[in-house]
């Protein structure tokens, strides 16, 4: 499709649905405790994202049965909420997608369940503050691995995993749009990978997602949720952010 820069109009009516995401994962993050089902959490972004007018971005997309993907612990991405129940020490991965008159917004945060340990506490911090570092480097003239490095730059002396099988992208009209956004510099590129400049009006969902173990995944039967291959915690922090002449907007948070 190649890439499509928006008007400051879309990225109004982006920030828009942007900032149902932000409101929605907020309400969740209240009722993350110990003993309420991911499915209860399921049923609450439902409600809360058509309480305010809009979408479930992720209902039905590419098949999904959910209204949210909820990933807990090893799973890493693309959880789908049942029956289990949160426990004290899980780590808990909220993602979030709405659209408003057409327009996606998506986001994801990390949240702790109860009280849990250093190192998984540790990983969601490092995992935080790569995505700040990522959405730093998204100013009008840099490249689109600079936003990978920055985020690279932040995890790797932590010694951990940089997710490679799943990667930020554009988005727009569609919730995946051109271009691919990989979490780590152009070193660990495929050949041909695409590095275009960072142009005014382009926007980015940027989504590192952080192994405390291996870069490896693997998917479940179900044929949606991502785990770690060696079983290790997993964090994931996403937000959709528009380069602007003035320096990067984030659209997901108020």
């Amino acid at each position: 499709m190649g890439i499509e820069l928006k008007t400051s109009d879309e990225i109004a009516v982006m920030r828009e649905a942007g900032l149902v995401v932000y409101q929605v994962l907020e309400e969740l993050e209240k009722l993350v405790e110990p003993g309420i089902t991911l499915e209860e959490l399921d049923q609450a972004a439902k409600r809360e994202t058509e309480k305010r007018g809009a979408t479930c971005a992720f209902k039905d997309l590419y098949g999904f049965p959910k209204h949210i993907c909820i990933s807990v612990n090893d799973q890493v991405v693309h959880g789908i909420p049942g029956k289990r129940k949160l426990l004290d020490g899980d780590l808990v991965k909220l993602d979030h997608g709405a659209v408003v008159r057409g327009w996606y917004g998506d986001s994801a945060r990390t949240v702790p369940v109860g009280k849990v340990s250093a190192e998984a506490h540790k990983l969601l911090e490092v995992t935080r503050e790569s995505l700040e570092a990522g959405i730093r480097a998204m100013v009008v003239g840099n490249r689109i691995s600079d936003i990978g490095a920055a985020v690279e730059a932040v995890v790797a002396p932590h010694g951990y995993g940089i997710v490679r099988d799943y990667v930020g992208h554009g988005i727009g009209k569609r919730p995946h749009e051109d271009p691919q956004v990989p979490n780590y510099g152009p070193a660990l590129w495929g050949r041909g990978q695409p590095n275009p400049r960072l142009r005014a009006g382009l926007v980015l969902a940027v989504e590192p997602m952080i192994n405390i173990g291996t870069h490896e995944t693997r998917t479940l039967g179900d044929g949606w949720t991502v785990v770690t291959r060696d079983g290790k915690y997993s964090a994931h922090f996403e937000h959709t952010i528009a380069v602007t002449e003035t320096g990067p907007e984030v659209l997901t948070r108020p």
